[in-house]
């Protein structure tokens, strides 16, 4: 069975080594750069400079991989169950959903190497364009030079996010680098993006579609403040209680809460964002013209270059003329608490199921009526329709197969700044109106007739909003350990000790820079 595997691992494992000096080739952002060079005998021109630019652009698609597995499997909402032969992987899925892992075992070296390796190979071509740019000029260089430093950030943002303190590398010198502190890492983060939005456009033409924009830079620093009271800290992170941003001092001597709500604001209040009239479109292959867009990884339904979310977990009877791999499902507790009424519970898929492009109804393997149940019996023995499925990504209808959708994946959308803000004002005034007025304003669209929360609102609430609203989207592990619930038991889960908050340093990064600690209790 064909399954998802992260070209990342693959890579080389000495921090920024010869990846430094590989960038690809191409004009067009969307599309993954085919050839590799040098900075001595490139970057002459514009064309060649926006070929740069594009590898540093198509690096966020390798997020979407072991990142993304690593956010929402070693959560509550996503399971991937041993279904006979299917996706045991050395233990690999189940070890990452019990919390079980070590910087050398299975998942470690492989879901967590991943999500080390992929953003700092980012890191090193952005840092590889940013050098070279220091010796061309081109048209709009300041805001190719902005749209760097800005994913740049946003690939330190996920290492942060991930395992605290690392190295902070601006240059192109291929050699070993000991950690900085997870504070410093936020401030190196905070200050490249304030220091960069100041030359990244309110909005790109039609042809830019897809590019950083001032609302993107705003929307990591959103995020970032919101959970300041987690990344903010070297030490003190509580697994058990809320981590607040309140009293979380900022740049500028702001608190975290407050410059999450005005960071919220700059996006409201420009004019550029607002919600969806129908949720689903914000998914959809054709939700590169979502309004909600603020920040998305660009998808083309071209091989290698396409969303396979659809693969990951449909039924593998359930497309024409592709096999999906039967995996990826959530869990009853998750599944559950969707509101039957919830336009959003669609994103699931569980009862008799058909083919999804064709609306036909489809039999398992053994030639039964395929009907995906709600909740699954045993993760280590699932049969084949156990676990409701992820299809909040539709498949896309002009795909030549099954893994080339061209659905857009936002790591940012305008309801999750509605969301950000009304947490955020409720650490300043806990029940307050605003918090859930913001909150209502994201349910009026998914609920007919409308089904507003009655207040006072609570943290618990508004965690389960982010729920509703952001299942699957890479958000839940932050949200947990944000409200101290990451290492709870759940399904399939026993509570697991505090030092899971942050994931090990993969032992193979150990192995290769002799400079690097190790995070509490690996």
């Amino acid at each position: 069975m064909k399954q998802p595997i992260s070209a990342a691992r693959s890579l080389p494992r000495l921090l920024l080594s010869a990846v430094l000096l590989a960038v690809l080739a191409c004009t067009d952002l969307t599309e993954t750069p085919s050839s590799f060079t040098t900075p001595e005998n490139f970057y002459r021109n514009e064309a060649e400079v926006l070929g740069g630019l594009a590898a540093v652009y198509a690096q966020l698609r390798g997020t979407l991989d072991d990142y993304w597995y690593a956010s929402e499997v070693s959560s509550d909402e996503v399971v991937v169950p041993t279904r006979g032969q299917d996706w045991y992987d050395n233990g690999q899925w189940l070890e990452l959903k019990r919390q079980a892992w070590t910087a050398s075992s299975p998942s470690g070296l492989a879901f967590m190497n991943g999500s080390y390796v992929t953003p700092f190979t980012g890191v090193a071509r952005a840092n590889v364009l940013l050098e070279a740019l220091q010796n061309v000029t081109v048209p709009n260089q300041a805001a190719i030079v902005a749209e760097a430093r800005t994913l740049r950030a946003f690939y330190y943002y996920i290492l942060m996010d991930m395992f605290g303190g690392v190295p902070v590398v601006t240059n192109t010198a291929i050699m070993p680098r000991a950690r900085d502190t997870r504070d410093s890492v936020f401030k190196f983060i905070e200050a490249e993006l304030l220091a960069a939005r100041t030359d990244l456009p309110v909005s790109w033409p039609a042809a830019g579609q897809g590019r950083l924009t001032k609302g993107a830079a705003d929307a990591i620093l959103a995020s970032m403040y919101l959970n300041a009271g987690v990344w903010m800290k070297n030490t003190g992170v509580s697994a058990t209680s809320y981590n607040t941003c309140l009293g979380v001092i900022v740049a500028g001597g702001l608190d975290a809460c407050q410059a999450a709500i005005n960071r919220a604001d700059s996006i409201i209040n420009s004019g550029q964002y607002s919600l969806s009239t129908v949720w689903r479109s914000n998914f959809t292959a054709d939700n590169g013209t979502s309004p909600e867009n603020i920040f998305v990884v660009k998808f083309l339904n071209r091989p290698d270059v396409g969303l396979n979310f659809i693969m990951r977990a449909l039924h593998y009877n359930q497309l024409t003329g592709a096999t999906p791999w039967n995996g990826f499902a959530t869990t009853a507790a998750v599944y559950t608490a969707f509101d039957a009424n919830d336009d959003r519970r669609a994103m699931w898929l569980e009862g008799p199921q058909t083919n999804v492009e064709t609306g036909a109804p489809v039999n398992d393997r053994s030639g039964n009526p395929l009907v995906f149940t709600d909740s699954i019996i045993d993760v280590t023995a699932a049969t084949e329709g156990e676990g409701p499925r992820i299809y909040k990504w539709p498949a896309d209808p002009a795909r030549p197969d099954g893994p080339t959708n061209g659905n857009d994946f936002a790591y940012f959308r305008y309801a999750e700044i509605l969301l950000i803000k009304a947490e955020a004002l409720n650490e300043q005034a806990a029940g307050g109106a605003p918090a859930l007025a913001l909150v209502n304003q994201v349910r009026a669209r998914v609920f007919n007739p409308d089904e507003p929360r009655a207040g006072p609102i609570d943290r618990a609430q508004l965690l389960q909003e982010r729920l509703f609203e952001l299942a699957t989207e890479g958000k839940r592990r932050q949200d947990l350990i944000r409200h101290g619930l990451y290492t709870a038991p759940w399904s399939y889960k026993l509570a697991g000790a505090a030092h899971l908050i942050l994931m090990p340093i993969p032992q193979s990064q150990m192995d290769a820079n002799p400079l690097l600690v190790q995070n509490p209790g690996y």
